[in-house]
């Protein structure tokens, strides 16, 4: 990494996840474009896979990218599942990679000296490495605000939150929110959410003093009254969408890519060859694995429906916690004039083809953000995590789509599939729900334009940090 004497340099620590880095690296961009020095530190198992699909690994071949990747181990094999043994990986990480980062942050600062760290708040043991350094640190929130504002207000006051055994309570009503259910609520609150992560949330929220900043990857137009609700408590500063430059009319930053699995590009000449307006895209992200129930439901409905359909339907990995569903063995072959299964695809250039007329999804937040640009009506079908939060947001809030009805099991029948995806394509609200989606995708591109709302907040905090370094 080339020397570079003064200026702001900032070091950007995560793990090997493709739903964290994204975001962080979007954001890296976003520096980098204001004439900041960023630095990306991850994870090894990141490298090992990009290295095992030949995709590109760093950009210190070209000595004017102002973003640079740096990796650090874990502890464990590339090969180890991070996902079934995701207590020993947390476990590993807050051991091992504290020890290796911080060695890191070290070798870096002996070449450039880093003038801030920013990290994801489900590894709040990074803000100690900070800390350890003498080093300002900002948490790069990467769900919705409204999902910051739901932990902070539970790890504040549980007591808010009544009864959380019953799915079909109903909870208090938080400011910028639509009422909520238990079914609505982020998943690691509940009793069954999975302890290690609920604890790494804990410990993020009860540390939140040894944090400077905290930066949201939303954009306040989209979020304008949960922001406002968390200012005099402790403020997110939206810097987003954090999506890429082209989805929001501007020109790409140089820097490095960083996909952890194979792009389907065949599927975008496909997409030249439908109607405007009328392939229906499902994909469920780069974690959850589809069990047989999920993949029939879908199945039957797309077959019904009679629409042209991308599917992108990526193959677990070794060792999944779940049974693993396979399409139906006729499906492909009643289908085939009409639909495509993939197992990766550029998603953003999927969602911007004027081909596109809807997007089944979980409802990540990397995704949602990618659909309000993208200006894409939405059938959410959430399964985990953040994900039945962000589904009611786009429904009652955004208005950008519907949200199907899961039965006990968490899956939801042909018939609930069919019925929304026809709803938000031909349906009586199906107009305004179009409608909404258009607003939004130009609310969020002038978020970023000069003097747009979370320019003027990446501006604040470039500022911020040189006011700690002339301290």
């Amino acid at each position: 990494m080339p020397s570079d004497e003064g200026g702001v340099h900032v070091l950007m620590a995560t793990v090997a996840m493709q739903g964290h880095m994204n975001p962080m690296l979007k954001f890296a961009k976003c520096l980098a474009s204001k004439g900041v020095h960023v630095t990306i530190a991850t994870t090894d198992v990141a490298r090992h896979l990009m290295n095992k699909n030949n995709n590109s690994t760093n950009s210190d071949h070209n000595p004017h990218n102002r973003i640079h990747l740096e990796f650090y181990s874990d502890g464990l094999s590339p090969e180890f599942d991070r996902q079934t043994g995701v207590g020993a990986f947390i476990d590993s990480l807050k051991t091992v990679g504290y020890k290796n980062l911080s060695n890191l942050v070290t070798t870096i600062n002996k070449d450039r000296n880093i003038s801030c760290m920013v990290f994801n708040p489900f590894t709040p043991w990074m803000a100690e490495v900070a800390a350890d350094h003498d080093i300002p640190s900002a948490a790069l929130w990467i769900q919705a605000s409204a999902i910051y504002s739901i932990y902070y207000r539970y790890f504040e006051n549980p007591s808010l939150f009544g009864n959380l055994e019953n799915p079909n309570a109903q909870v208090i009503e938080l400011p910028g929110m639509p009422t909520l259910a238990v079914e609505d609520l982020p998943t690691f609150i509940l009793p069954s959410g999975p302890a290690p992560i609920k604890s790494a949330l804990t410990d993020f929220y009860h540390n939140l003093n040894k944090v400077n900043w905290v930066l949201g990857a939303s954009f306040y137009e989209l979020e304008e009254d949960i922001v406002y609700s968390m200012a005099s408590l402790y403020p997110i500063h939206p810097i987003g969408p954090l999506v890429s430059p082209f989805l929001l009319g501007k020109e790409e930053t140089d820097g490095p890519n960083i996909d952890m699995w194979n792009v389907e590009d065949s599927c975008l000449r496909w997409l030249d060859n439908q109607p405007s307006s009328s392939v229906i895209y499902v994909a469920f992200g780069s974690l959850i694995v589809l069990t047989q129930s999920h993949i029939d439901g879908i199945a039957t409905a797309l077959k019904n429906i009679d629409r042209p359909f991308l599917w992108v339907l990526k193959p677990p990995d070794k060792g999944s916690y779940e049974a693993i569903g396979q399409l139906p063995s006729e499906f492909l072959e009643e289908t085939k004039e009409k639909g495509l299964v993939v197992a990766w695809c550029p998603q953003e250039k999927v969602l911007m083809h004027q081909s596109v007329a809807c997007f089944m999804t979980h409802v990540g937040w990397n995704s949602t953000l990618e659909t309000v640009v993208s200006g894409v009506p939405v059938v959410a079908y959430p399964k985990w995590t953040d994900q039945p939060t962000n589904a009611r947001l786009i429904a009652d809030a955004f208005k950008v789509g519907v949200s199907v009805r899961r039965g006990e099991d968490g899956v939801a029948s042909a018939e609930e599939v069919e019925r929304c995806i026809m709803e938000v394509v031909d349906g009586p609200r199906s107009d305004e729900i179009k409608k909404r989606a258009v607003e939004l995708k130009e609310k969020a591109k002038k978020a970023v334009q000069s003097g747009g709302s979370s320019d003027k907040n990446i501006d604040w905090f470039i500022r911020e940090i040189g006011a700690k370094q002339s301290v």
